[in-house]
């Protein structure tokens, strides 16, 4: 999204159909097969189908009784995969429309291991496709108008300060998640600290300032532009030098206040709270499980394994070794 935002021409969905409390309350749904090594998927399926305003748009049924899409549509897969999570009297269930559309999905296959934070970011772009069919003349602001990024997306500025002349540029860039360095961090906190915080952007002269006319040094502050409803986190486990696993623990709050993270850090606070949480066991990335816990609509917290569901108290789901967290507004 380029300087000074352009407001969008069309909205695809309006903003104050999205429902953020869950419309239905219920017992947990059923648990997920592990067809192979399909454990990254099943969080994953897993945490968006508690994500409650995605839930209820999805139950509602409004994707698929509009769409013309031919073959591969990510929002009916979603759809009818949510549906019967949630609806099945079966214990477990099997997510054969997924694992058989993977290749549409990304670059993933059932037999062979895959990342959870990249599945993750593969189905929100497909789920964006699905809802972008048919509309491709759209300007970029209306793209971020469908009931994906209307639930996902949130605005990254990033401010660069010419150390010769102090001209502040300003750039706007949406986002769907936020990676986070945790070498060094002992919190979420600390590593959002560290994140807004202004860093000597690299190369001496890498900046082309528009007052001083040539490259020059210059300092980098990205903040927080426009929260999102629902905020995910990526806990970057991988070392990026060795691309040895980060085991260190990272505490995280139930309740996360996002406003000193902001471009504006005066006003109310920006509360969010924790519904999901995904967990990598294992010593090095490329190996290992993935499972997660996820807040169902009763307000309970559950133990997601594959297979299994299992009742627990936010005591527990707050002492992982988080990959993945999801906060709701």
């Amino acid at each position: 999204i380029g300087k000074g935002m352009n407001p969008p021409q069309k909205t695809l969905f309006p903003p104050e159909k999205i429902c953020m409390d869950w419309r239905q309350k219920r017992r947990p749904g059923a648990g997920l097969y592990n067809l192979g090594s399909t454990c990254y998927l099943n969080v994953i399926l897993q945490c968006l189908t508690y994500t409650p305003p995605l839930a209820n748009y999805l139950l509602s049924r409004q994707h698929s009784r509009f769409c013309h899409q031919q073959g591969f549509c990510m929002m009916c897969i979603m759809e009818a995969h949510v549906r019967k999570v949630l609806y099945s009297s079966a214990s477990a269930i099997r997510p054969r429309a997924v694992i058989r559309d993977l290749k549409f999905i990304g670059q993933f296959k059932p037999d062979i291991p895959g990342d959870a934070y990249e599945f993750l970011r593969c189905t929100l772009s497909a789920m964006q496709r699905a809802c972008l069919s048919g509309s491709n003349e759209l300007d970029i602001s209306s793209q971020g108008t469908t009931v994906i990024h209307q639930i996902f997306q949130g605005i990254l500025r990033s401010r660069v300060t010419c150390l010769s002349c102090q001209t502040v540029s300003d750039f706007y860039m949406a986002f769907l998640d936020v990676l986070l360095k945790i070498k060094g961090a002992s919190s979420l906190t600390t590593a959002l600290d560290d994140f807004v915080k202004p860093k000597q952007m690299d190369g001496k002269k890498c900046f082309k300032c528009s007052e001083c006319k040539k490259k020059v040094p210059a300092s980098k502050r990205v903040t927080i532009h426009h929260e999102p409803r629902v905020l995910t986190v990526c806990l970057g486990r991988a070392d990026a030098r060795t691309s040895r696993k980060i085991s260190q623990v990272v505490e995280y709050p139930e309740f996360l206040d996002l406003r000193p993270y902001m471009s504006d850090t005066a006003g109310e606070p920006l509360l969010y709270s924790l519904y999901a949480v995904v967990v990598h066991s294992g010593h090095t990335c490329l190996e290992g499980h993935f499972f997660c816990y996820t807040k169902a609509s009763n307000g309970q917290w559950y133990k997601m394994n594959d297979v299994s569901v299992d009742s627990c108290g936010i005591h527990t789901v707050l002492g992982q070794q988080a990959y993945l967290l999801f906060y709701a507004r």
